[in-house]
C-alpha cells in the first residue's frame, strides 16, 4: 500500500536550505498538526496580509503565505487534501512556468475546475499565499484538481505535506549551482518527488536522469513518458551533450584535434531514448506551428506558444492531461481535443510575453541557465529587433552567474545588443565582448534602462532576455508607461 504522507509541524519549511543529496529515503510519515481553533480565519488573516503588503508596494506574492505556514502550518495540507483529483506537482530546471500553464488551460478546456499558481512563486509559501486568493472564507476551495510548480527543491519540502497524486518531472541542467550544487543532486532532489507520488509519474525520456527517476516510484504507480523524434534531438541537447560539446570544442582550440574527431557526442553514455515508448512526440517544429505523435498517430497544429522548446513542453503537458483525464468518468481527453486545447494556450508571462508599448511589440523572455538562453536565442533571430539582456544575481536568480560563459552569443555578431542593464551589467558586457558581440548601451539602472530602450526608435520591435527578478522589475517598469497585466506579483 501506498505510504501516506501527513504535513509537517511547524511552519518554516522554506526558510530552511535545500535538502541534503545524501537523503535518499523516501519522506517519513508525521503527526499532522493540530488544527487550532482559529483555522476559521486563516484565510481572513492571509488576505489581510496581502492587502497591507500590496499597500506597501512589497508585492504580495509569498509574504502572505509565510504569515499562514507560522500561524496554520496544516492550512496547504487541509485544503488541497479535500480536491477529487488531488494534487498536479510540475517541476525541473527548465519549463515549469509554461508547462504549469499549458497542463491548467487545458484541464480546464477538459471540464475540470483546476487550481494553479500562476505567478511563478514556486515555494510552498508561494502556493498558499495562491490558496488564500481562492479559497472560501472558511477555507473551501472550489476546484477539482490543483496544477502546482514547484522549484525542485522545495517540492521535496512540499511532498512532505501534501502527496502528489500526478508530478510531471521536466528536466535536470546546471541551474543555480549555489544552490543546488551539482546537477545529480538536483536529480536526487526529484526522486524525492518521483517516491512520493501516488497515481502517475510523467517523464521526459530525452533526459537520462529524469527517465531513470521510473526506478524511483512506488508499486502500483504509474509510468509515462514524453519525447521527440530523432529528427528533432539536435534542437534539445542534454545538460551532458552541452557539457561534451563544451569539452570538445576546448580540446581543438588547444590543438587536440585527434580526440575531437574520434570521441562521439554521447561518448560514456548508452542512453538509448527510443527504448522507451511517449505517449506524446514532438516530431516536427516550425513558426508557429508543431507536430505530434500520439498513440501512433501524427497530427499537425498551429500554436501561440513562442520557442522550441515550449514546443516541446507541450507534449508533455499532453502527456500528464491524457493520464489525469484517463481517471475521470469520461475517460481520456480525445487526441483532437487535446491538440485544439494546446493550440489555445498563450505564453506565460515574461516567457515569451508579449507587452505593446505605443504599438511597439516588446517581448520578454526568461534565460537564467545555459540550456534556456541557448534555446531561447535559437529559436529568436535577432534581425528586424532592437535586443537588450537584463542580468540579476539576486536569490531567487542564483548567484553564481558563470553559466554565462556556456551560452554562444555570437549569433547576435550581426546587429548587436542595444543595451545591457541589471546588477550583473557589466559581466554580460564582458561576455558578450568576448564573443564579438558590440553593445551600445551598458547601465546598472535597470529602470531607467528599460525606459531608454522602449523608448528608442519605436518603429523597431523590441526584445528583452532576462533572469527572473530582473523580468519582474522590468514588468514593474513597463506597467508604469504601458498597460501589462497584473499576474499577481505586485507592481
Amino acid at each position: 500500500m501506498t505510504q501516506q504522507l501527513s504535513p509537517v509541524s511547524g511552519g518554516r519549511q522554506d526558510s530552511a536550505a535545500p535538502v541534503d543529496s545524501a537523503q535518499s529515503a523516501p519522506a517519513q510519515s508525521v503527526p499532522a498538526p493540530k488544527r487550532p481553533w482559529y483555522a476559521f480565519a486563516t484565510p481572513t488573516i492571509g488576505r489581510a496580509v496581502r492587502h497591507a503588503s500590496r499597500l506597501l508596494h512589497h508585492g504580495g506574492s509569498a509574504l502572505p503565505g509565510k504569515v499562514v505556514e507560522r500561524i496554520d502550518p496544516g492550512f496547504l495540507a487541509r485544503t488541497l487534501g479535500s480536491l477529487p483529483y488531488g494534487v498536479v506537482l510540475v517541476s525541473g530546471t527548465n519549463g515549469k512556468t509554461t508547462t504549469t500553464r499549458m497542463v491548467a488551460s487545458m484541464l480546464s478546456d477538459m471540464g475540470l475546475r483546476v487550481f494553479t499558481n500562476p505567478t511563478g512563486s514556486n515555494f510552498t509559501r508561494g502556493v498558499v499565499s495562491s490558496l488564500l486568493t481562492q479559497v472560501s472564507a472558511f477555507g473551501h476551495l472550489h476546484a477539482d484538481i490543483a496544477v502546482l510548480e514547484l522549484d525542485e527543491a522545495y517540492a521535496v519540502h512540499f511532498v512532505r505535506q501534501v502527496r502528489p497524486r500526478y508530478a510531471l518531472l521536466l528536466n535536470v541542467m546546471r541551474d543555480q549551482l549555489d544552490r543546488f550544487g551539482e546537477i545529480d543532486n538536483t536529480a536526487r532532489l526529484l526522486a524525492h518527488v518521483a517516491r512520493a507520488t501516488t497515481g502517475t509519474v510523467v517523464l521526459n525520456r530525452e533526459d537520462p536522469r529524469i527517465a531513470r527517476l521510473a526506478d524511483e516510484v512506488q508499486p502500483g504507480v504509474q509510468v509515462r513518458y514524453f519525447g521527440l523524434s530523432q529528427a528533432l534531438r539536435s534542437y534539445f541537447p542534454s545538460d551532458d551533450d552541452m557539457h561534451n560539446a563544451d569539452m570538445r570544442a576546448a580540446d581543438a582550440h588547444a590543438g587536440d584535434v585527434q580526440d575531437v574527431e574520434t570521441q562521439p557526442a554521447n561518448a560514456g553514455s548508452a542512453y538509448v531514448p527510443d527504448r522507451l515508448n511517449a505517449d506524446v512526440t514532438l516530431t516536427h517544429v516550425g513558426d508557429h506551428e508543431a507536430t505530434y505523435r500520439i498513440a501512433d498517430h501524427d497530427i499537425a497544429t498551429s500554436v501561440k506558444l513562442e520557442g522550441v522548446y515550449n514546443l516541446f513542453n507541450a507534449a508533455a503537458a499532453a502527456t500528464v492531461v491524457r493520464a489525469v483525464t484517463a481517471d475521470t468518468p469520461q475517460g481520456v481527453a480525445s487526441d483532437d481535443d487535446l491538440i485544439a486545447s494546446l493550440s489555445r494556450v498563450t505564453p506565460a508571462f515574461g516567457r515569451g510575453e508579449t507587452i505593446s508599448v505605443g504599438g511597439t511589440p516588446v517581448e520578454l523572455l526568461l534565460v537564467k541557465n545555459p540550456m534556456g538562453f541557448r534555446l531561447s536565442l535559437a529559436s529568436f533571430p535577432p534581425a528586424g529587433h532592437d535586443t537588450m539582456i537584463i542580468i540579476n544575481d539576486e536569490y531567487a536568480d542564483g548567484r553564481d552567474m558563470s553559466w554565462l560563459w556556456d551560452v554562444d552569443f555570437t549569433g547576435l555578431r550581426g546587429t548587436g545588443v542595444a543595451s545591457v542593464s541589471g546588477t550583473r551589467a557589466w559581466d554580460m558586457a564582458l561576455r558578450l565582448e568576448y564573443d564579438q558581440v558590440p553593445v551600445s548601451h551598458v547601465d546598472t539602472d535597470l529602470e531607467q534602462a528599460v525606459a531608454d530602450f522602449v523608448a528608442a526608435d519605436p518603429s523597431t520591435p523590441k526584445r528583452i532576455y532576462c533572469t527572473y527578478t530582473a523580468m519582474l522589475r522590468t514588468r514593474a517598469k513597463l506597467s508604469h508607461i504601458t498597460d501589462v497585466a497584473d499576474a499577481g506579483v505586485g507592481r
